[in-house]
């Protein structure tokens, strides 16, 4: 993908909305370790501890974009995305805020950097998705994700509060982008088609990759409004 090409800002834009939809619980994960330590420890423990957290989410974003090069991983992506696009929207409870709280100062830095590694799947699945192999968009993705998880848990919280339709759109370009996931995953070439397809055949696969947005981004926002609809009732 080459830089600054129409492409390459869409990604950028998808991926910078993903850290934005993603970071927030990560963030309150981090705020709640560290909020039993006295206050000259809490500021050091956030700083460390991302710091630690953003080394493991590097290499876990790096090994993500090489595997998802092997044959299949990238349906099973797509597939494992549309999960946590669902997940976003289906997810009424405050669980995952309910993260476990350290004493000392070493107890949080492994919290913090455990609860992102964990955390952070969804957000390296997502990232690595809508960047497409271009490390330039991983490595600003990283660089992103770092100031949000770090200092914008309260900004975070707050947008999606007065804007809980952040909240669908953020489901949406991750549905999107798993779609595109599953589209290029060249085990279904014979769906979607490839480089070389004639006319005819390349209608047919653009109707296929239309559909399968569609499908995908309709019936993840139908799931989500199912699923919070019948929680609310309960």
């Amino acid at each position: 993908m080459e830089l600054f090409t129409a492409p390459w800002w869409s990604a950028l834009l998808a991926i910078i909305l993903i850290d934005l939809v993603l970071a927030g619980d990560n963030a309150i994960v981090i705020a709640l370790a560290a909020r039993n330590l006295p206050p000259h420890l809490q500021k050091k423990a956030i700083v460390w501890g991302a710091a630690g957290a953003i080394v493991v989410r590097s290499l876990m974003t790096i090994g993500v974009v090489w595997l998802l090069k092997i044959p299949g991983l990238m349906l099973v992506g797509g597939i494992g995305l549309l999960w946590v696009a669902y997940q976003l929207l289906a997810d009424q409870g405050d669980k995952a805020h309910d993260g476990p709280v350290a004493s000392t100062f070493w107890g949080a830095m492994k919290t913090i950097v455990i609860a992102d590694a964990l955390m952070g799947i969804d957000n390296v699945l997502g990232v690595a998705g809508a960047a497409h192999g271009a490390f330039d968009l991983v490595i600003i993705g990283l660089l992103v994700s770092v100031p949000i998880v770090v200092f914008g848990s309260t900004m975070v919280l707050r947008l999606v509060e007065r804007f809980p339709v952040i909240i669908k759109i953020g489901a949406a370009v991750l549905a999107f982008t798993a779609a595109k996931m599953i589209v290029g995953e060249p085990l279904l070439d014979r769906i979607y088609g490839g480089p070389n397809d004639l006319p005819p055949a390349q209608a047919l696969h653009t109707a296929a990759e239309w559909a399968t947005y569609a499908v995908a981004v309709a019936g993840v926002l139908a799931a989500g409004w199912w699923a919070s609809r019948r929680a609310q009732a309960n």
